[in-house]
């Protein structure tokens, strides 16, 4: 079974600095130079740079989405109106409803920086059109004399164009007055000339609804790099800045996981509630094949699209975790004889204390109680703290055969019960070398943009135990950026087909 029952190989040392100075006053070239080496690492076994404080805060997307949902479930719903009442009748319902499926698979309600109603007329007209002739199919195939004329189906599709194009305009009109009135605070995040342009630009140009607060980037820069705003070389100067300035965007002159020390700022962003863009004054984004949205945003000439990351889909994080807390109960009940038999072989073979509990890093970085059979006995803290306890003297054979069959994995199904774990996920760790790993390996931090599990991507690719850390990072942060339900039962299917191969004697 290939579900991760040791901690893995690690490499490479984490740098160290003085914590920055003030948020808001440019850093010396010294202090930048030295920032740029690595997020400072933790002085024992504290835990505190493990966790996240709060569970982030998204910015509230009502402010755009719900009054143009409004804006066309009314045009859908004026448009029925105006047929004959045996038509309009059976459709004035459903309509809305679907229409605003369609335009949101088509991204018709993400976040935009200059949103153009005409911009999106292509888009939705085709969804008009699509949605108005699949209402008259219908209504032709349940009743004839309900069928809708083609003169009819086109009178329908153009007045909810119209409709709905207006209303969006109007929509767009009154919220760029507001973000002139009330601009959020943003800080620019990228090195040079680049990011200060970007950062000219929100300046001169109110009705974006941006105010710039200062310029991030944890490499090294000299001071005439920031201009007149702050310039933020380390990372505790730009927590400071997101917390005083209540700032709610970021703004990426180029690609995240283009720099190390830039991805690093995805999750300190995403911990505090900020709405991440990438405004690209280099053009990066078609070298790295990042796919702009369409319609297409613009900053004040520059191509922008929202970061959006995939896991955040409400509907389908709802439907993996329904599909987690099915599973596993059923799991618990089919694996309940299996499970007494391990218990009661630790009891008689190990002697008292059959569970075994220990503090593990989960979904923003929170921690929770992991649960396992015991395989060995060990102090709490080494337990903690301790790399690996592979080929361990205290370990007895049946300690040996639990862990080798990762049958002592199979508590930690009431985890997932309890909504601590998924079954598919980034392995958890320890608090002690999350904060060790997020220091050493880039990466390492954003895998807990997902609920942990108990098997993932990483382990049915064999790196599980002793193995590079730096790899299971990135296969790990893969899973999480191409995530879908598929997947999820792909990689059980393949855990399960590992498992089945140990216990007939395969590899």
């Amino acid at each position: 079974m290939t579900m991760d029952s040791a901690p893995a190989r690690h490499t490479g040392q984490g740098g160290t600095g003085p914590a920055g100075g003030s948020a808001f006053a440019p850093a010396p070239h010294a202090a930048a130079r030295r920032s740029a080496t690595a997020i400072h690492p933790p002085r024992g076994p504290r835990t505190d740079q493990a966790r996240s404080a709060v569970r982030p805060q998204r910015v509230r997307r009502r402010g755009r989405v719900l009054p143009l949902l409004t804006t066309d479930a009314l045009a859908a719903v004026l448009t029925a109106t105006t047929l004959p009442a045996p038509v309009a009748a059976p459709v004035v319902v459903a309509l809305p409803v679907l229409l605003a499926a369609l335009h949101a698979h088509a991204g018709l309600y993400r976040p935009r920086l200059a949103p153009s109603a005409l911009l999106e007329l292509p888009a939705l007209a085709g969804r008009s059109a699509v949605l108005w002739c699949g209402a008259a199919a219908v209504l032709a195939s349940v009743d004839p004399a309900r069928a809708m004329g083609w003169n009819l189906l086109f009178t329908a599709v153009c007045l909810q164009v119209v409709l709905a194009c207006a209303g969006r305009g109007l929509v767009n009109q009154l919220q760029r007055r507001a973000a002139v009135r009330r601009p959020a605070s943003a800080l620019v995040v990228g090195p040079g000339a680049g990011a200060s342009a970007v950062a000219a630009a929100l300046h001169g140009r109110p009705e974006f609804g941006l105010r710039p607060v200062g310029l991030a980037d944890t490499a090294a820069a000299t001071e005439a790099d920031s201009g007149a705003l702050p310039y933020l070389a380390t990372h505790e100067d730009i927590r400071r800045a997101v917390i005083q300035n209540s700032v709610r965007h970021a703004v990426f002159t180029r690609p995240p996981e283009a720099d190390e020390r830039t991805a690093s700022l995805v999750r300190l962003f995403h911990d505090h509630g900020c709405r991440l863009w990438l405004a690209d004054p280099a053009g990066t984004a078609k070298v790295t094949g990042m796919r702009l949205a369409h319609p297409a945003d613009q900053l004040w000439g520059y191509a922008v699209q929202p970061l959006l990351p995939r896991p955040a889909r409400p509907l389908e994080r709802w439907a993996k975790r329904g599909i987690d807390s099915v599973l596993a109960l059923v799991a618990l009940i089919a694996a309940a004889p299996v499970m007494g038999l391990c218990a009661l072989a630790v009891r008689l073979w190990d002697g008292p204390g059959v569970i075994f509990r220990q503090e593990r890093v989960g979904l923003y970085g929170r921690p929770f109680t992991l649960l396992k059979f015991r395989t060995l006995r060990a102090d709490e803290h080494e337990a903690a703290t301790r790399w690996t306890v592979a080929g361990d003297r205290g370990m007895s054979p049946v300690g040996s055969f639990l862990r080798k069959s990762s049958l002592d994995e199979l508590p930690q199904l009431w985890n997932v019960v309890r909504g601590d774990m998924s079954l598919v996920g980034p392995r958890p760790e320890r608090p002690f070398f999350v904060a060790k790993f997020s220091t050493v390996h880039p990466g390492y931090e954003a895998r807990h943009r997902m609920p942990v599990g108990i098997t993932g991507l990483a382990q049915i690719n064999g790196l599980r135990g002793d193995t590079s850390i730096e790899d299971r990072a990135r296969f790990d942060n893969h899973y999480i950026d191409t995530w879908s339900l598929w997947q999820d039962l792909w990689i059980l299917a393949r855990t399960a087909a590992s498992f089945f191969r140990f216990r007939l004697g395969g590899s």
